[in-house]
């Protein structure tokens, strides 16, 4: 059997679509899935920004209650916030929702596809796929959907279903065991929105030095050590704690305290991390360790 052949067998047949909770990732994905062959038919929808934005991003799609609309779609997309996955799962098994033999997609990071465990009782086939993108409701969305990856979840027997789903999106899967989900996403909102809130102090802090444009500052530096980072690990690491400079890193405390108080806390226990790892991979010497841990007394 060819290779062809193998991506027939193993692609889904064309879909009917329903979406409860057209949001920015939820009207995202509808579309990316539409671009892929399915059909968005009926989605969810209350406020204004919803309904404008189903108009926009799925405009084949009728507004329909819940029950409504599982009844319409082959697969439906659970799109609401990571709280909102259990309840809404009862939720539709309680009002009588026809969930048997259906898909039931959600997009959570955090979640694989046990939250959705009342569904899969009545006969419901569930699937996680997390994009691992940030999402800011604006059309390139979309194509960024089509460069990422997806972390995925489902029960062994569904599992090609779920890669072929995101695969058809143009997107990579990447399993994620159920029991390491919780993991996963941790490591992904502590290095992606961690990640925000350092550069925008960084930012913050060269205004107050009298830089007038500290994103043309930090665009390149920053680029090259997330360079250096995703390519070499700890080893891209530089910069006064690796170096030892025990006398710098106190100046540096001293000015955070004076003219940024609320970010000495994260430095020290930013610059701690940073020197166990440095340490470890015997890149910082333990007396010089030992002289910065004593400065970094928080």
């Amino acid at each position: 059997m060819g290779v062809a052949d193998d991506d027939t067998r193993n692609r889904p047949a064309r879909l009917a679509i329903g979406v409860i909770g057209p949001g920015r990732v939820g009207s995202a994905v509808g579309a990316a899935l539409e671009r892929a062959g399915h059909r968005v038919v009926a989605a969810t929808a209350v406020s204004e920004e919803s309904k404008w934005r189903v108009a926009e991003r799925l405009p084949d799609a009728r507004i329909m209650e819940p029950a409504a609309l599982v009844d319409a779609s082959d697969l439906v997309l659970l799109t609401v916030p990571d709280d909102a996955l259990a309840p809404l799962a009862r939720g539709l098994v309680e009002t009588g929702a026809p969930v048997e033999g259906k898909l039931l997609v959600h997009t959570s990071g955090s979640h694989g596809h046990g939250v959705l465990c009342s569904a899969t009782a009545a006969g419901a086939l569930p699937l996680a796929l997390h994009p691992v993108m940030t999402f800011t409701g604006r059309d390139e969305d979309l194509d960024r959907l089509a460069s990422c990856t997806f972390g995925v979840t489902a029960p062994e027997p569904l599992r090609p279903i779920a890669e072929a789903l995101v695969v058809e999106m143009g997107a990579e899967p990447v399993w994620i065991a159920e029991e390491y989900r919780t993991l996963y996403h941790a490591a992904l909102a502590a290095g992606a929105n961690h990640l925000v809130t350092l550069v925008a102090q960084s930012a913050e802090q060269l205004r107050t030095a009298g830089v007038a444009d500290p994103g043309r500052m930090l665009g390149p530096l920053l680029g090259a050590a997330l360079d250096n980072a995703l390519r070499l690990g700890i080893d891209g690491l530089s910069g006064p704690v690796l170096r030892g400079d025990a006398e710098t890193v106190a100046g540096h405390l001293s000015e955070l305290r004076a003219h940024s108080p609320e970010s000495v806390d994260a430095y020290i226990a930013l610059a701690r991390l940073t020197a166990g790892r440095a340490l470890d991979a015997g890149l910082l010497k333990p007396h010089d360790a030992e002289r910065l841990l004593d400065v970094l007394q928080a």
